[in-house]
């Protein structure tokens, strides 16, 4: 059994897909991050950083707890043997788009929350809303030519998706893009996806 805490944000919702597909058995716990449950002192042994999300597997009889959404999809994919594959260049491509969801498109998302909601400054928003269309279109172009990001869907499908899904008014503002949206509905219509959306 894994315990999994979360809230409703990109980050939050990435493992839960995971977890929904790999049929791995867990109990979701929602920290209200506003009321500072993410800084108690129970959950802070879990993740001393307070920042969700973060899981503690109980399996093999000791306890193992992992945060940031990226080791936790790698965890599970070990853990499970699935959305990981043994190739070495088919894995590359997997963990490269990965890391182009994590690194590139959902900081630039955080960023586009920050600069309007917490600075209030709207030149820093256009720059960055422009910024992750930008990485958008890359991923746009790279579903012109494969059904999912890496080939088969995976890891990075499940990385892009909560960013996507949190700013598809952006881009069906922007137009275009057919390519992701053909994807984004494929990704969005697994049931799998569904309900980990529906956990945070």
């Amino acid at each position: 059994m894994i315990d999994f805490y979360t809230a409703g944000t990109g980050n939050g919702r990435r493992p839960a897909l995971m977890l929904e597909e790999c049929g791995v058995a867990y109990t979701t716990h929602k920290l209200d991050l506003m009321k500072g449950e993410g800084r108690s002192p129970e959950f802070l042994k879990i993740n001393p950083i307070g920042a969700i999300p973060a899981i503690v597997d109980h399996d093999g009889g000791k306890d193992v707890a992992v945060a940031q959404s990226g080791a936790i999809l790698l965890y599970l994919a070990e853990k499970t043997g699935k959305f990981l594959p043994k190739d070495a260049a088919t894995k590359a491509a997997h963990l490269q788009w990965m890391l182009f969801a994590l690194t590139d498109a959902a900081p630039t998302s955080s960023a586009i929350f920050y600069s309007s909601s917490k600075l209030q400054d709207k030149a820093a928003q256009a720059f960055f809303e422009e910024r992750l269309l930008g990485f958008f279109g890359h991923a746009d172009q790279r579903l012109g030519q494969s059904d999912y990001l890496a080939g088969e869907y995976g890891l990075a499908d499940m990385a892009l998706y909560p960013v996507y899904d949190g700013r598809r008014a952006l881009v069906e503002a922007k137009g275009g893009m057919a390519n992701l949206k053909r994807w984004a509905d494929a990704v969005g219509g697994r049931p799998a996806v569904k309900r980990g959306m529906a956990v945070a």
